[in-house]
């Protein structure tokens, strides 16, 4: 398939129809529930109700897209609205990436919708995969899972963080290690159904931005899961550790995987947050009048904003090759990655650029150019930091292992 930059006819609708509900539904609440930080149970489900939230919204309007553009189209246009919300709607994507990425076919139908519910019971997962002491070193992850061969279950213990839907999910998708010598290749993901035996929630955080996104820790206490809770099954676990430990090559496992999957879309994300920056600020450059004439007549800000609009585009190009290479499979030198890179800058920066346009308006809460900036800063930082995104450039474009 050859990459074009023009969206079919259905492709355009749909991205119409998610802005109509952002700007209609999500962007009017905003501020209330950033102010809240409380999960906002009634735009998922009015989001349930319209087939916006749901598996079936992402099974056929998204991963069945063979051009990968749908993603970061309707993402975008979602996280325009809102950042905090739009995770609070897509937080549930990353546990279906996760078991997306390891699971089989038949996990997959089973566990994916019920990461979601339906209109009527509206349902929330959970990818876990940091700790305390393993956010991007994702080789220290101590969370431990043990095969019981007696009982054929596994066996978990650990503490997770910084978790979106932690301990509220009613599917959690954990990363664990089953052989600690192998580190990061000796890990596996499992899937933890509702109400299972020792799995709690522990502090939930108090963020500086995407308030509206229930964030916190996940606590595992022995927490007995059937052995076909094992994304990908114990015949191929073993088979992979057995090709690890002979020295073979394998492909990338666990939180690696999901990431690889997910970091396009988490670009997207950061452009919706810089173009609500930028629309903002153009229109209020517009009608705000100092020495009698607009202050976009004053080439300051004019060039501040034709910057901020050029930064977009490019970010977005960058995004949307990285959605299509990586829907073909055919990543060559980090793509993700350089995507959400300067995605994640790009927000930063031109949400900062907002506020100076605004001046002292931009730095008060009556205006929402401010809660904008709080919002971009996470992607800087969440499913890799910025520096971390820079190594797995460097290492993709050297071919060398840089520490």
């Amino acid at each position: 398939m050859t990459f074009s930059l023009e969206l079919s006819e259905e492709q355009t609708d749909l991205r119409d129809w998610v802005h109509g509900f952002a700007e209609d539904v999500v962007r009017p609440a905003a501020a209330e529930w950033d102010e809240r930080e409380e999960t906002p149970w009634p735009i998922l489900e009015e989001a349930a109700k319209i087939g916006l939230y749901g598996w079936e919204f992402m099974a056929n309007a998204m991963m069945g897209d063979p051009t990968g553009l749908t993603m970061p189209v309707v993402i975008e246009e979602l996280f325009w609205g809102d950042a905090g919300i739009g995770m609070a709607i897509m937080g549930s994507a990353l546990a279906a990436a996760g078991i997306a990425a390891s699971g089989t076919p038949e996990q997959v139908m089973e566990w994916v919708p019920q990461c979601y519910g339906d209109a009527a019971h509206v349902k929330l997962g959970a990818f876990a995969a940091s700790e305390p002491d393993a956010g991007s070193d994702v080789s220290a992850i101590r969370t431990r899972a043990v095969y019981d061969e007696a009982t054929d279950e596994w066996v978990l213990n650990g503490t997770k963080t910084w978790i979106t839907n932690g301990g509220i999910a009613d599917i959690h998708v954990v990363v664990a290690v089953v052989d600690p010598e192998l580190k990061s290749r000796g890990h596996a993901s499992f899937v933890i159904p509702p109400n299972t035996k020792g799995l709690s929630m522990g502090q939930k955080f108090s963020k500086l931005g995407i308030r509206a996104s229930h964030t916190a820790e996940v606590i595992l206490d022995d927490v007995r899961v059937p052995g076909s809770c094992l994304l990908g099954g114990k015949e191929k676990l073993d088979e992979r550790l057995a090709r690890v430990r002979e020295g073979k090559k394998g492909k990338a496992q666990a939180a690696m995987q999901t990431f690889e999957a997910t970091r396009p879309a988490v670009g997207a994300q950061a452009i919706g947050v810089a173009r609500a920056a930028y629309e903002y600020s153009l229109e209020y450059a517009k009608e705000r009048v100092q020495f009698g004439r607009p202050i976009i007549k004053n080439q300051a800000i004019a060039f501040m904003l034709a910057d901020m609009a050029t930064e977009i585009d490019a970010a977005r190009m960058l995004v949307w090759r990285a959605a299509w290479l990586g829907k073909q499979r055919k990543f060559r030198n980090a793509e993700g990655s350089m995507a959400k890179l300067k995605a994640g800058r790009v927000a930063v920066w031109v949400t900062e650029r907002a506020i100076q346009i605004l001046g002292g308006y931009g730095y008060v809460k009556d205006y929402p150019v401010e809660r904008w900036h709080r919002d971009s800063k996470i992607y800087d930082i969440f499913e890799g930091t910025e520096q971390i995104q820079q190594l797995v450039i460097s290492r993709a474009i050297s071919g060398m292992r840089i520490e």
